[in-house]
């Protein structure tokens, strides 16, 4: 038997609507459409090159501020009740820029790594990187776990940083996971489930994002495709150094007045 024929010889499931799980949903499968909380926050931060065009100082100074501000963002959160963060600090597409910037960011990387640390232990933050991090330079991929490690068992807060990271890339590395495991009979694909699919993504055991929200453009440039299905999107037409405690605070007052029916 041809092993790729695998519908010979197992039995299809009926096909019929999805079961919506409360991952998918960003709550719980009793919610009403007035109370929805807002867990998880995902931000793509985009203009800091413009920003620094703006005010004539180097894009290096214009991704600096950038990270500064994602910083006083964080801090803003926990007040709103916000568990999760999500920060688009990469994209696999950004490999393409100079050899200068690209260095310039990874040193910021490098920075912020072994400046946090003492920041996240403080206030019992955990720490999770997303991406293709196999292509970072090794000695910022043994910081990463270094911290991903040392803060794991905290749960008062998570950031989750997306590095080196392309929403497609990371459903084509699940989806060949998936396929090895299937080649080597530890899984009948045509029983899983959109849970088990996720399971195999890079932000396992991370509820999807409620809220995203881009600065400068309207689009989503390969973030979270999976998991942004049902996220309200939030477009704010300012460079994300720009970005205030303000904009922060509309951007939740919107999204808890806005419908959310999932469909039904």
């Amino acid at each position: 038997m041809n092993v790729f024929d695998i519908s010979s010889a197992v039995d299809l499931p009926s096909e019929g609507a999805p079961a919506q799980s409360e991952k998918s949903a960003c709550v719980p499968m009793n919610f009403s459409e007035s109370s929805v909380p807002l867990r998880h926050i995902a931000f793509i931060m985009d203009g800091n090159r413009r920003w620094a065009k703006a005010h004539g100082v180097s894009q290096f100074m214009g991704h600096k501020k950038g990270y500064e501000k994602a910083k006083e963002v964080t801090f803003l959160l926990p007040k709103y009740g916000i568990k999760y963060a999500t920060y688009y600090l990469f994209s696999s597409e950004n490999w393409n820029r100079s050899a200068e910037e690209v260095g310039f960011l990874m040193d910021i990387f490098r920075e912020a790594f072994a400046s946090l640390a003492g920041v996240f232990h403080k206030y019992k933050t955990s720490f999770v990187a997303i991406g293709n991090l196999g292509i970072l330079p090794v000695d910022i991929q043994e910081s990463i776990v270094a911290l991903e490690n040392a803060t794991r068992d905290y749960d008062e807060f998570t950031i989750i940083a997306a590095i080196s990271y392309s929403g497609r890339n990371e459903i084509l590395r699940a989806a060949q996971k998936i396929a090895t495991e299937a080649l080597e009979g530890k899984l009948n694909p045509y029983n899983l489930t959109e849970d088990d699919f996720a399971d195999y993504l890079d932000t396992k055991g991370i509820p999807y994002p409620c809220a995203v929200v881009r600065t400068s453009e309207k689009r989503l440039s390969n973030f979270l495709a999976w998991q942004t299905a049902y996220s309200e999107l939030f477009f704010v037409d300012k460079l994300w150094p720009d970005f205030s405690a303000d904009d922060l605070k509309t951007v939740i007052d919107e999204f808890s007045h806005r419908k959310k029916r999932y469909g039904r």
